[in-house]
């Protein structure tokens, strides 16, 4: 992992921070990318503490905010060059409908178009490391979702949390596809995966019941941690692109995942709603 740079969103905690170990205690330079400041520092120090070869750096990055994820792109570029890996992690699941600052459905926006943008914007910066690598965390719950462009922007109304969620997570895997199939033949990978039910913030955030339900269930963060880093860095990884693997469960996927056209189709629908920051 010596000299390998990877970016990992949402890092500060869960499952992202569980990959931040192991990339620091193998010798990778790792930077995290995080919405708060403070929590990424307290995050940073712990890394550092581990002993690892690795370097721990730390850049602000917000998904709810295009314009903050366009700043977050242009500082990376501007600080690094280049980087080996782009690791889209960050996520939420939201029970009640809210919108983003760029007035998008907030799973939506947050989970998918985001980290959409984000990729756009560093794909030179991968480009420019010797084999680049894209990992993008979708999720089985992906089975419950369908692309309704009708929500993307929804303010009101009857609001499905689950299948809203679902909704981002078909959409992340249909973007690594479709981006997978135009990095081929280039030094650059798209692959994605599902990293099983964790026991991480997004479930400790339901209610206690359903957590004390659920939580037997759960795996621990360093399962899906030990597959994301061998994504990342392992020779095995060097030239898959467009795959999708499961960390807890088969990694089946759905006849919308599958479809290349609906893939195609929302990835311009996709660059159209992020034109003006590209």
């Amino acid at each position: 992992m010596s000299n390998t740079r990877v970016l990992i969103t949402g890092a500060n905690t869960g499952i992202g921070f569980a990959t931040a170990e192991k990339l620091v205690q193998g010798g990778a330079d790792v930077i995290l990318a995080c919405r708060n400041p403070a929590k990424a520092a307290e995050a940073q120090a712990q890394l550092q503490a581990l002993g690892g070869k690795g370097s721990v750096d730390v850049i602000e990055l917000d998904l709810n905010s295009l314009a903050s994820v366009k700043a977050a792109a242009v500082l990376v570029k501007e600080r690094y060059g280049s980087i080996d890996v782009l690791i889209n992690n960050a996520g939420l699941f939201g029970e009640a409908l809210y919108q983003t600052e760029d007035g998008y459905e907030q799973q939506f926006g947050v989970n998918y178009l985001a980290p959409f943008l984000f990729t756009q914007l560093l794909l030179p910066a991968l480009q420019q490391a010797k084999a680049g690598r894209i990992i993008h965390l979708a999720s089985v719950m992906h089975w419950l979702g369908s692309i309704k462009p009708e929500t993307f922007r929804q303010t009101s109304g009857s609001y499905r949390a689950v299948a809203a969620y679902g909704q981002s997570k078909l959409a992340n895997l249909l973007f690594s596809h479709a981006l997978a199939r135009q990095l081929e033949g280039t030094s650059v990978t798209s692959n994605a995966l599902h990293p099983g039910g964790v026991d991480s913030d997004i479930y400790r955030d339901l209610p206690k019941f359903q957590y004390a339900v659920m939580k037997p269930f759960l795996i621990p963060t360093s399962r899906p941690a030990n597959l994301i880093t061998k994504m990342a860095v392992s020779e095995e990884w060097a030239t898959r692109n467009g795959q999708y693997v499961s960390a807890h469960m088969p990694n089946w996927q759905s006849s919308s995942a599958k479809n290349s056209k609906l893939a195609d189709q929302l990835y311009l629908q996709s660059m159209d709603m992020v034109r003006e920051y590209l």
